[in-house]
Formats: structure tokens, sequence, C-alpha cells
């Protein structure tokens, strides 16, 4: 049976990884229960900064520890991180200061807090940020191991993270991620399908009703949303001549996005983008808003099926 994980639980272990580097600082605005930072807290008290409601004041505390040469990791729900866009802006992105900001909770799958507290436009936003490298991790293993790479990143970053469960698909395989590297899970020559985070589970299930079909595909868990691996798409686009996108964000701005103004401008590719129709979510289970949102398996098997049929 597959284990299942949330990646939330994959932070907050890199970040007990991390203490043994005495500069990892870790900042908290309330929320170090949600977002797993707790742990840390509890080992380091000394090396942890309570903020409280304060997202703002975190990350500009933030921007100052690591203007004096300690590692910041900052945390919050991803919704909440927005309100300290303009200091992630101008006193974080623009002196190009290596601070690590993880937004948990973020996306549809959040499910029964509702629309107020589901982030659909936190990948989009963060990517506009010049120097600011954006991760969505599908499982705890890779977030954990992406995490314990940011130490040595040199620059800032947004990881977005997750609440409830989702399958593990990288016990044992630790060795293989890498930021800005997508990494393929499943291999077929009919249509490559992107996906990242909590949608990665997904595409995979819709690969498996492709097969059935007759139809094979490939699946990338595409986990760093910017440097993106246009390398590895431009040669998925050559193998398979048909891309799906899978996310759990607005189709506007976020992986979907990406590829597409890399593939107009390099490859032009049928492409179908799967993800939140430029609306804001609702109240209910995960797996029911990834249905009322339409981006659960089956409609990304519909859309794989579409961009195949677009090929010429």
């Amino acid at each position: 049976m597959t284990r299942m994980a949330a990646t939330r639980d994959g932070y907050g272990q890199a970040l007990l990884d991390m203490a043994t580097n005495e500069k990892v600082v870790v900042l908290e605005a309330d929320l170090g229960k949600s977002t797993k930072s707790l742990h840390f807290r509890k080992a380091h008290p000394e090396r942890t900064v309570s903020c409280g409601i304060g997202e703002q004041n975190m990350l500009l505390t933030a921007a100052g520890l690591a203007a004096s040469g300690y590692i910041p990791f900052a945390s919050t729900f991803a919704i909440f991180t927005e309100r300290a866009f303009e200091q992630m802006r101008n006193g974080i992105a623009r002196p190009n200061l290596a601070v690590h900001l993880c937004g948990s909770h973020g996306g549809t799958h959040t499910g029964t807090d509702g629309s107020s507290a589901q982030s659909i436009e936190d990948l989009g936003i963060y990517r506009t940020l010049p120097n600011v490298v954006v991760l969505h991790p599908c499982d705890d293993v890779s977030t954990r191991v992406l995490t314990n790479q940011l130490v040595d990143l040199g620059k800032p970053s947004y990881t977005r993270t997750a609440r409830n469960k989702t399958p593990v698909f990288y016990d044992g395989r630790e060795d293989e991620i890498e930021i800005g590297k997508g990494i393929i899970l499943a291999e077929g020559s009919d249509v490559a399908i992107i996906a990242c985070g909590v949608m990665v589970s997904e595409a995979m299930k819709a690969a498996d009703e492709l097969s059935k079909k007759g139809i094979e595909a490939t699946v990338i868990d595409m986990h760093t949303i910017k440097p993106l691996d246009t390398q590895l798409i431009e040669k998925m686009a050559k193998q398979c001549g048909a891309v799906v996108t899978a996310e759990d964000h607005n189709v506007i701005g976020g992986l979907g996005g990406s590829v597409a103004e890399f593939l107009s401008s390099t490859i032009p590719t049928p492409l179908e983008r799967v993800g939140v129709k430029d609306r804001f979510g609702e109240s209910g289970q995960a797996d029911e808003m990834l249905d009322l949102m339409e981006i659960s398996a089956p409609f990304i098997t519909a859309a794989a099926e579409r961009a195949i049929n677009r090929k010429q």
C-alpha cells in the first residue's frame, strides 16, 4: 500500500535536519503548529522568532537576519504570505537576500477552510519576482530534500506545502531530487503531463487511465516552478508532440502559464492547461474540491485526449 504523508511534515523535518547549521534560524507567524516549524522551535527556541500575527514584520525581520549572515526560514499559511508581498518584493527579492518563505495550506485542496483560505495565486505572484526560486513539491520526501537544498541556494525562495496527505513517490529516490530539475515518474510517447504538488498523484492516476485506452503518457513532477526545467520540457514536447499541465492553482500565472510561455516562444506544441479556471474556491473536502474545480484525474485524462487530437 502506498505510504501517504503531508508535504508540510517534510518541511518540518527538514528544519530539524538543518539545525546543525548554527546560521539557520526559524520565524513563525502564529502558525508553527500548522506549518510544522514548531518542531524546530521546541528543539531550538533560542534560534526561533515567534512574530505573532505579523507576516510583514516576520519577513522584514527575516531580511535583517539574512543581511546579518543568517539563513532564515519563515512560514505561515500561503494566503497570509500575500499580506507581506511588498516586504517580500522590496525587502527580500530586490536586495536578493536569502530568505526562504514557506506557504502552507495552499490551493483548493486545503478544502474545508473555504475560499478565503485557499491561495490559488501564490505561485504566480512569487514567480513574477526577480531572484525568487519557486517550489511546489508533491510529497514529504521531496519537500524535505528540496528544503535542505535551500541552505546553499544563496537567493530567496518560496515553497508551497499542503496540509492534506498525498501519495509518497520518493522513498528511496532522494538522490533524484534537485532544485530546477523536473523528474519523470512515468514514460510514454503520446502525451506529456507536467504536474506539481498535489496534482502529481492525480496525473499518475490519469496516466493509468489513459494506458487502458492505449495512450501512453509521460508524467513529469515539475516541483520547481521557477527556474523552470525548460530543457526537459523541450525534450518531452519533441518526443510526445502534445503537452498537458496540471496544477491546483489558477490557470493564469502558475505552472501552466509558465509552460505556455516557454512553448509558444520556443517549440509551439498543442497544450492543454488543467487548473482552477480563474475563479475562487469553495468549502468542501479535499477530493471534492479537486472534482468541483475540474482538476482531478478524469479532467487531466480528457485534457490529454484533447491535446493529442490537436496534433498535426
